[in-house]
């Protein structure tokens, strides 16, 4: 019997004389059939390669200043002996364990030197270094600077990494800005952000003109550096503000770093320049209420009487608006250029001064050591005196006999006793404790005489509380 004729291995005759896949042969087919249906991937546009490059650029400058910027960064180990308890000092028993905490840090000489927060070596009994190679070593606290919040620490070592400090003044909010540090004790760790903001006061040093960030800084990055794209140091990274892995990040710029860190080298200490003055926010109904439309420059609250601007004729009241012919926009653009100055070096302040502007030439003092702790009056606390409702405050009168007893003067004072809260005083920043001194730039030693000046629905006061002095504007809605 004669076999059927297969005229190909992968077909066969059925009985219709039609030609039939085999299986294997027509799943191939199919899943063929189906892929040539699908739309491919359209090709990249010239202006999507472009962007795509551009990215890719940016990521290697990353990688680039990574690279070359951490062998300079340290993770610093601190070790604080502990204090005995009044138990243990009198029935002894096993002394406590030291405390260890951490922190980072960066090498800005070759020679050894480094720079951190004070906050990081505060109290330390022992201070150890690490570098990226591993080497560990034992560094000496050179100098710290609680104002600031900065130290300098010295090891013992030659030709090592240093990073250089770029020109804080020339940062730009916006411009990409890298952390390097150890938070929660992962070395050199590396994050990624941009300058936020510029010139803030967080009120947790006595001196503050930090860079905000939004690159993530967590418990662990204090100390060390953010740097610009150049692998330059910006800043030290020093506070957060929010909750850890969510907050804002600010650090102190490196041109102020700088100046303290070339003094603490030289000397162990640091002198800066002094104005004498404290100073305010010149806000729009603070302006109204001098008469002026003027927004900018520093308004001057309070004079020192001994100061260095006392004695150049600065007056309370006053708004500096430029520094040795450079334009300050606020008290934080003031403090900054009084501590580029040098003591006993003789500048020319420009001040407008009821609607006139005047030049004054004042010689720059040495801050004193303890100015933040000067003039801490809490004011007193007994219940008694008047109130001012139509405003939401109560006043109090202390007696001149009394404020002698206090060391106030041998007049009468007017104490605000409490603040509604929301109400105008509260919104116009009075607090409890503030002393009134002046109502409309007259003094105030009675409660009839700051009743006066309300009666026509608004005043300018000048209160003191707690060794500084400010102006506040009080004026009714309706």
């Amino acid at each position: 019997m004669q076999r059927p004729h297969l005229s190909s291995p992968y077909r066969r005759p059925n009985p219709a004389g039609k030609a039939v896949l085999p299986i294997t042969a027509a799943i191939l087919l199919g899943c063929a059939m189906a892929s040539a249906e699908q739309p491919r991937p359209a090709a990249p546009t010239a202006n999507q390669q472009a962007a795509i490059g551009q990215a890719e650029q940016l990521s290697e400058a990353f990688s680039v200043v990574a690279e070359q910027a951490s062998p300079a960064v340290v993770s610093i180990r601190v070790e604080t002996k502990p204090t005995p308890s009044p138990r243990q000092f009198f029935f002894g028993g096993s002394p406590p364990s030291p405390s260890t905490k951490g922190g980072s840090g960066f090498i800005f000489r070759s020679d050894g030197a480094i720079l951190t927060n004070n906050h990081v070596v505060d109290q330390a009994d022992r201070v150890e270094v690490v570098l990226q190679d591993g080497r560990t070593f034992r560094a000496k606290v050179v100098g710290v600077d609680p104002a600031t919040d900065l130290a300098v620490l010295k090891i013992k070592a030659k030709d090592l990494p240093a990073l250089p400090f770029a020109n804080s003044d020339k940062a730009r909010v916006g411009q990409w800005v890298v952390a390097i540090g150890s938070p929660f004790g992962l070395d050199y760790t590396l994050t990624v952000g941009v300058v936020s903001a510029l010139g803030r006061g967080l009120g947790a040093n006595e001196i503050e003109d930090y860079l905000q960030t939004d690159a993530s800084i967590n418990p662990g990055n204090s100390g060390g550096p953010l740097i610009n794209l150049a692998g330059q140091v910006l800043g030290i990274n020093t506070i957060i503000v929010g909750p850890t892995n969510a907050g804002v990040g600010f650090a102190i710029p490196s041109n102020l770093v700088r100046r303290v860190a070339e003094q603490l080298l030289k000397s162990g200490t640091v002198q800066r320049a002094w104005l004498g003055v404290t100073f305010q926010e010149l806000t729009q109904e603070l302006a109204s209420g001098f008469g002026t439309h003027i927004r900018g420059g520093a308004l001057v609250s309070s004079v020192e009487p001994s100061g260095p601007a006392s004695q150049a004729g600065v007056k309370a009241g006053d708004i500096i608006e430029k520094v040795d012919g450079v334009k300050v926009e606020d008290g934080r653009g003031l403090q900054r250029e009084v501590l580029k100055k040098k003591v006993g070096q003789k500048i020319p302040l420009q001040v407008l001064r009821e609607g006139k502007r005047v030049t004054l030439h004042v010689s720059m003092g040495k801050r004193p050591a303890d100015l933040s702790q000067a003039g801490r009056w809490q004011g007193p606390s007994n219940d008694d005196g008047d109130d001012a409702e139509r405003f939401g405050f109560n006043l109090r009168f202390v007696p001149p006999e009394e404020a002698q007893r206090m060391g106030k003067g041998n007049k009468g004072l007017v104490v605000v006793q409490h603040v509604e809260p929301g109400s105008l005083a509260d919104r116009a920043g009075l607090q409890p404790g503030d002393v009134i001194v002046q109502a409309d730039r007259k003094p105030v030693h009675s409660v009839e005489t700051l009743r006066k000046a309300l009666r026509d629905g608004e005043a300018l006061l000048r209160v003191e509380n707690r060794g500084t002095t400010r102006f506040v504007a009080l004026r009714r809605e309706d």
